[in-house]
């Protein structure tokens, strides 16, 4: 008995639909650009429910002819090529054919279309690629896609589905790629009834200032350098940001004859660039685009077209880097060298004299100098500690005897039975460098690093108010505006009840503009905006979506932020109260980032530095 059959279009296009559509955002991405290759001048999008239950977008293209409309949904039936060989000279978005069947096999769909020569247009409605009914209709010329109840046949791949905002995320990412390669056209974003971009065409800088320049960070394109550089291989242009402006939540896009694409070896190229100027936790901005033949690269690696090969990668990336280094140097970003006047010394004008001699430079040389003996007399003559010993140690035997003590620090503070008794709360303690806490102790002498243990108490303190709905509120006298861009304002209209809980006061002004009347008032004189942003950029970028989430990352940056600063000076009564408040807490051992507050050094250990 043969076992071998033909899989039924229906379930081969729902396997298909598992690599392309993975999200409503990869639906999103197919859509537009099948509206970019009909060439579409304006382009509305439309979603309800992140995407969930609509996803509509309408375009002023071509249009399609009825029998092209039905086709377009069969699998591998494309207009972009008509054999292999078109694979390398790609000037479309789309090519494989699978995306309308993969769509149409896992969402209910509506098509109405029209090519602007014809009187009528054509409507075709499609459920889980079976087709429900195709007729004439009265439309405008373009395609207008309705994508309703997207995985409604496949309720396991719905399940998976992120939360509203993530998913809304995913798809203002996809939307900001295909708007910052497509400046020249219009494109308008409306989520659940409420416009979130309106762009019109416009030229590159003023389409990246649209959409990014509403944000805390006012004038971002103002912190932009052109980037350019022509050659036989590839055309480079764009724009990289000032080191001055880099930050953990850099925007960074790489784009190829048209194409959004990702690619850790370029990304490389733009960091060895910037290397030396920026700290390890920054990363620049940049915006930069490749032009080069179709036959030097291959986009047909995976079915989200944006891994993409390159014939001479390593070429580019050095063009890339030259370029890069060439546009920081033209802004005087980096220092440049004048190699034109190489062997040119550097000489007054008055070593020129004639009749005036110099005499050699003389090096007086001490052969008795030894820079240990005399660091070690400097660092002990403070204490007149050279009473206490009769011939110094070496400075590498001290180093040893101090790596043994400190090694078993962490096992001995675990026993917080023995550490926080009577003894330790009459203690009297003592500051070290503005930094620690020294606090004798029943077994030893107990190190505290003040601001991890402020956090943790503040951090306590806020969550406890957060759950309670009590928050200690700071009005401000002059409330400041929030400006933010379209993806961080759904976000922060989201957090709004935890963060009021905090201590924030927010209102909605304009549509991505907000009013912040209260601040929470642990932060006291600390600039609450830079606060903020902070929380919803951490937020957006670690994907945190419950409620018990934001609550701790809210705590924990408003608790970074307040905790006493390295440098401050505290008064007893303020140190004293720190180590009650401190020992109170049911885990003193951690923070909540889970850093060590203390280290006991113990008499043992004393003893051991002393002999």
């Amino acid at each position: 008995m043969d076992i071998i059959h033909l899989l039924p279009d229906s379930v081969a296009n729902q396997i298909a639909a598992g690599e392309v559509i993975q999200r409503p955002a990869s639906c999103l991405k197919e859509l537009v650009e099948n509206s970019l290759d009909a060439g579409a001048q304006h382009i509305q999008i439309i979603i309800l429910d992140a995407g969930r239950t609509l996803l509509q977008v309408i375009d002023d293209g071509s249009g399609m002819s009825p029998t092209d409309a039905r086709m377009a949904f069969e699998r591998h039936a494309t207009s972009k090529i008509r054999e292999a060989a078109d694979l390398f000279e790609l000037h479309t978005m789309g090519f494989r054919g699978e995306a309308l069947a993969s769509i149409a096999a896992v969402a209910q769909l509506e098509v109405t279309t029209r090519k602007p020569a014809d009187e009528t247009g054509t409507i075709l409605e499609i459920a889980g690629s079976q087709v429900l009914r195709q007729e004439p209709v009265q439309c405008p010329a373009g395609t207008n896609f309705k994508v309703k109840n997207l995985f409604f046949n496949v309720p396991a791949r719905r399940r998976f589905l992120k939360t509203n905002s993530t998913e809304l995320r995913n798809i203002v990412n996809e939307f900001y790629r295909i708007a910052l390669v497509n400046p020249n056209v219009s494109f308008m974003l409306v989520n659940d009834d409420e416009l979130m971009f309106d762009l019109p065409a416009s030229s590159l800088k003023q389409r990246i200032e649209n959409i990014f320049g509403k944000t805390a960070r006012k004038g971002f394109t103002s912190q932009l350098v052109d980037l350019k550089a022509d050659t036989s291989v590839v055309s480079v242009y764009g724009y990289i940001g000032k080191p001055e402006s880099a930050s953990r939540q850099a925007q960074q896009y790489f784009f190829v004859n048209g194409r959004y694409m990702r690619h850790p070896y370029f990304h490389k190229a733009v960091m060895t660039a910037y290397q030396g100027m920026l700290t390890a936790d920054q990363q620049p901005h940049y915006f930069i685009y490749f032009s080069l033949s179709p036959e030097m690269i291959d986009v047909n690696i995976h079915p989200t077209k944006t891994e993409i090969k390159f014939q001479d990668e390593q070429m580019i990336w050095q063009i890339l880097l030259a370029a890069i280094k060439e546009s920081l140097g033209k802004f005087n970003i980096v220092p440049s060298l004048d190699f034109d006047r190489e062997g040119d010394l550097d000489i007054p004008s008055s070593a020129n004299t004639p009749g005036q001699t110099f005499s050699a430079p003389q090096v007086r040389v001490n052969p008795q100098y030894n820079p240990f003996t005399e660091h070690i007399n400097r660092t002990r003559s403070a204490n007149n500690w050279q009473a206490l010993y009769t011939e110094p140690k070496s400075i590498v035997s001290a180093a040893s005897d101090l790596a043994d003590p400190l090694a078993d620090t962490a096992a001995e503070a675990n026993d917080e039975a023995l550490l926080f008794d009577d003894t330790l709360t009459q203690a009297a303690p003592s500051q070290y460098k503005d930094k620690y806490i020294l606090l004798p102790a029943t077994q030893g002498l107990l190190i505290i690093d003040r601001h991890r243990a402020h956090m943790t108490v503040l951090y306590s303190q806020l969550r406890e108010q957060m759950q309670n709905h009590k928050p200690v509120i700071q009005q401000v006298l002059f409330p400041e505006v929030l400006d933010l861009s379209a993806d961080d304002s759904q976000l922060l209209l989201q957090m709004t009840p935890e963060l009021h809980n905090a201590g924030f006061e927010i209102t909605q002004i304009a549509r991505n503009s907000f009013s912040v009347d209260a601040v929470p008032a642990e932060l006291g004189n600390t600039n609450a905006l830079a606060v903020l942003m902070e929380i919803l950029h951490s937020v957006a970028e670690t994907g945190l979506s419950t409620q018990e989430q934001w609550q701790h990352r809210i705590a924990l940056s408003l608790a970074e932020a307040a905790a006493i600063q390295t440098g401050k000076q505290l008064q007893d009564r303020e140190m004293n109260d720190l180590i009650q408040r401190w020992a109170q807490l049911k885990d003193k051992t951690f923070t909540p980032a889970g850093k060590r507050i203390f280290a006991l050094l113990t008499d043992e250990s004393i003893l051991k530095l002393l002999n």
